[in-house]
Parts: C-alpha cells; sequence; structure tokens
C-alpha cells in the first residue's frame, strides 16, 4: 500500500509521450521515502561519485518498492559516468557483461549495481561501431552501451514505474514518465510506442507480467494489447536468459497469478511448449495440478521455506509426460524404462527453450523415476524407497498427482501410514500386498521348482531388473 503522505500527493497527467526532458520533482515533503530505509553502501556509491564530478541517483525498482512500503530487493545506481570510471573510484569494483556493460561494486554479500546512463538507438541507421549498439532484423537490441544523458536514460527505461530517480543528498524524486501517477493507479506502462519496445526485448513481455503479479498492477491497455500477437518474438531470446526470467517469474511469492496472466496473454506456450500442448488437451487435470504445485510453492516461499526449482519444473512439465510413456509401453517398452525414455525426451525438447542447468534436470528425472517405483512395494523395495534421497521429493510428488484427481488405488494414503508406523505393523502392510496386484503391468516373481537345483537367491522375472 502507498503510504498516507505519498497518497496525498497529487501527479498532474501530461498527455502525449509518456516521457519529457523536463522532470516532475518531489520534494522530501512530497514523498515518504527516508534514508534510513536505503542500503548505506548504496548511498555510499551514489554520494562518492557525486563527489567525483558525476550525476548519480538510486534508481527503478528500489525507487518504486520504496513508494509502495515494500522492502527493495537490491539498489541500483544510474550515473553518468561511464564503467571504466566507476571502477576507477572504487577497488571493489568490476566491471561485468558485454550486450549491456555495468559495473557490480561489492560490499561482502552486497552487490551494488551501477549501470551509465543510456541512449536510445537511432532507428534505420547502421551503427559505425557495433560494439557499442546492434540490433537484428526484427528490431530485438543485441548490444546496448549507447551512453546518453539523465534525460535520454529515462526515456530508453522499460516501464514508467522504473523511469524514476532518486538522489539521497537532496532526498528529491525526479519522474520523467509519469511513473509516480501511474503507481498511485495501479499500472504497468511502458515507455514510447509497446510494439516497438517489444521487439527491442521480448523478455519486457515477461517483465510487464511479473511486475503485474508482484505489485497487483493492471497492465494499461495499450500496453497489454501487442502481447499476444508477439509472444512468438520470445523464440529469438537464448535459452539460458530464459531460464533466469523464469525463476523470476515463479520464485517470488505470486506464481499462481503470474501463471494465469501468461496463460493469458499467449506466454506460457512460449515458454513451456509442451505443457501448454497438455493444458490444451486435457485442461482440468493439468490446470490444476499445475496450480496447486505454484499454490504450494507460494505457500513455502511467504513462510520462509526454501523452494527448489527442481520440483515446480517436475510439476510444470509432467501433465505432457504421460502421454509420452504410453506411446512407448504401446511399442512394447517395459513401463521404467518408458518413463525414463519419456523423461529424456521431453526435457531435451524443454532446454531447447529454457536452458535448465544439470543441476535441476537430474532431481526432476529422478522425482518422475519415483513415480513408477513407488506403487512397486513388495518384499524389501518398500524399505529401499525409503532410504532412496529422493523419496520425500517423490511422495510429495505423488500426493501433489493426487490432489489433481490421479486415481493411484490410495497409493498416498499408503505411504503416508507406512512412513509412520512399527517395523512389524510395517510387515504386515507388505504381506496384504501378496494377494493384490501392485500396480498395472507389474510383473510377478516366478515360483521356483524344487526339482531343480538351487542357484543362490531367487531373482525377478526378466525386465524386473529396471524396478531395483
Amino acid at each position: 500500500m502507498l503510504k498516507k503522505l505519498f497518497k496525498s500527493f497529487r501527479t498532474p497527467i501530461r498527455r502525449g509521450n509518456t516521457s519529457h526532458s523536463t522532470p516532475q520533482v518531489l520534494n522530501s515533503s512530497q514523498h515518504p521515502i527516508e534514508r534510513g530505509e536505503i542500503s548505506r553502501y548504496a548511498i555510499s556509491v551514489v554520494e562518492r561519485l557525486q563527489q567525483a564530478g558525476y550525476q548519480t541517483y538510486l534508481v527503478g525498482g528500489c525507487v518504486r518498492d520504496l513508494l509502495l512500503d515494500l522492502d527493495p530487493k537490491d539498489f541500483d545506481v544510474a550515473t553518468s559516468a561511464t564503467p571504466e570510471q566507476v571502477r576507477a573510484e572504487f577497488r571493489n569494483a568490476r566491471v561485468i557483461g558485454r550486450r549491456f556493460k555495468l559495473v557490480h561494486v561489492h560490499f561482502g554479500r552486497e552487490i551494488i549495481e551501477v549501470a551509465t546512463f543510456r541512449a536510445n538507438h537511432p532507428e534505420g541507421e547502421e551503427d559505425e561501431n557495433s560494439n557499442l549498439s546492434s540490433r537484428n532484423e526484427s528490431g530485438r537490441i543485441l548490444r546496448d552501451n549507447v551512453y546518453g544523458s539523465l534525460e535520454d536514460d529515462a526515456q530508453r527505461r522499460d516501464f514508467t514505474i522504473n523511469a524514476l530517480y532518486y538522489d539521497p543528498s537532496t532526498e528529491r524524486i525526479l519522474d520523467y514518465a509519469n511513473g509516480v501517477h501511474d503507481i498511485r493507479n495501479h499500472l504497468i506502462r511502458l515507455i514510447g510506442d509497446p510494439t516497438q519496445r517489444y521487439q527491442e526485448d521480448p523478455v519486457r513481455m515477461l517483465r510487464a507480467v511479473r511486475f503485474a503479479a508482484k505489485l497487483d498492477f493492471d497492465i494499461e491497455k495499450h500496453s497489454a494489447a501487442p502481447i499476444y500477437k508477439l509472444a512468438p518474438l520470445l523464440g529469438e531470446i537464448p535459452a539460458a536468459r530464459l531460464f533466469d526470467e523464469v525463476l523470476k517469474l515463479f520464485l517470488a511469492g505470486y506464481a499462481i497469478y503470474t501463471y494465469e496472466l501468461l496463460v493469458d496473454y499467449g506466454l506460457f506456450g512460449q515458454l513451456f511448449p509442451a505443457s501448454a500442448e497438455a493444458l490444451k488437451n486435457n485442461p482440468d487435470y493439468t490446470d490444476l495440478l499445475i496450480r496447486n504445485a505454484l499454490d504450494n510453492t507460494d505457500q513455502r516461499i511467504h513462510q520462509g521455506k526454501t523452494v527448489t526449482p527442481a520440483f515446480l519444473l517436475a510439476a510444470l512439465l509432467w501433465p505432457a509426460l504421460p502421454a509420452r510413456v504410453i506411446k512407448l509401453q504401446d511399442r512394447g517398452m517395459p513401463p521404467i524404462p518408458a518413463m525414463q525414455e519419456a523423461a529424456h525426451e521431453l526435457i531435451s525438447e524443454q532446454c531447447q527453450r529454457i536452458a535448465v542447468p544439470k543441476r535441476f534436470t537430474m532431481p526432476i528425472r529422478e522425482i518422475w523415476d519415483m513415480q513408477e517405483r513407488l506403487p512397486r512395494r513388495s518384499g524389501k523395495r518398500a524399505d529401499t524407497l525409503l532410504e532412496n534421497p529422493r523419496f520425500r521429493a517423490g511422495y510429495d510428488f505423488l500426493l501433489l498427482r493426487e490432489s489433481a484427481g490421479e486415481e493411484t488405488g490410495g497409493l498416498g494414503d499408503w505411504w503416508t501410514r507406512y512412513q509412520d508406523i512399527s517395523d512389524s505393523e510395517r510387515r504386515t502392510m507388505i504381506r496384504d500386498l501378496s494377494n493384490k496386484d501392485e500396480a498395472p503391468g507389474a510383473p510377478r516373481k516366478r515360483k521356483r521348482s524344487n526339482s531343480k537345483r538351487k542357484r543362490g537367491p531367487a531373482s525377478d522375472t526378466p525386465g524386473s531388473a529396471a524396478d531395483e
């Protein structure tokens, strides 16, 4: 919520371009931001660069969040100093990035990110120095190191609510794009022509959704209108960058609303094409399972608990998996190998769109693999599964599937009880299974003939080795 003092301030609405060279200025009496709310390291960076003769401000999300009475995740700085000039002022700084050069100033675990004021790229002109600026044929900016003035920087920022500059020395806010007005009216509005801005960087469509979900704002109608049509432009974005964006979308505590917006604007299918197809073919089950997984994720984040991206990604992709498994089984492949092959195929396809690191793809496959193993409980298998490091994740995933309406024959209740009883009671539960089929298609043990010479421990039927 906006603080009472800020609510009383009224910003005049300017017609025409959302960005202008003369900013609206809010003095300390007209906004609620106090220096004590700001990282002392961020203030130190700003004041040191100002003392060196450079224009320098806190900018973007931290100013927006402070106006909304939220705790900023980080504090970003914008300055007239070039990256090399910033680095010269701080021993604890290093220049990063090629597409977009930045400076990270390190203070222990805290990093203050410093960006040089940028200018817009000239349209229809061949840049003489492609090391500074370049676009592809569709207009996407490939390199963005054209430096400019403070006014230029405000104009090239994506959303009005992010074109706010705060000077901790004077405690004034400079508003170049009516961002204060849009914050008060809970609007996400692009600066400039929406189609052009999305073509410059299609990830802005995801950022619009993320801010709308995080802040509970609406995407302004002109900024929303081109998204559905331009959604396929996300296919041009490097898969590694999209993975980072997916984590930001779903691990901020507002995953369900984010998912709804992604689906509404046609963006979900660009990120998870196989899951979007499952949503079309089996909408009720797929939607419910994904929502339940996202709701669990949001609850854990709000409770301060850890969240593993592997479990969430396993849930987002799962609805696309069973049909592939069945297809392989119809060709004669046993259940577990079919699960493993289908999982490999699905994850490989997904990684072409979103570069999921191996540290997550391996647990995803193990969680899925457990779904085929959990019904197989005879002999010592149940106890072996309990000792598996992935048992808990596999068990939680089984309950998630059941919550979405999957029929498992009470398997979730069985495992819930099995974990909480004594060894003797567990043996009884295992014996009770002997007269039942453990799972559809599960192989049965062959009876050993007494007339044959013993050759050591009895073995399972062919194909069941994959179960162990």
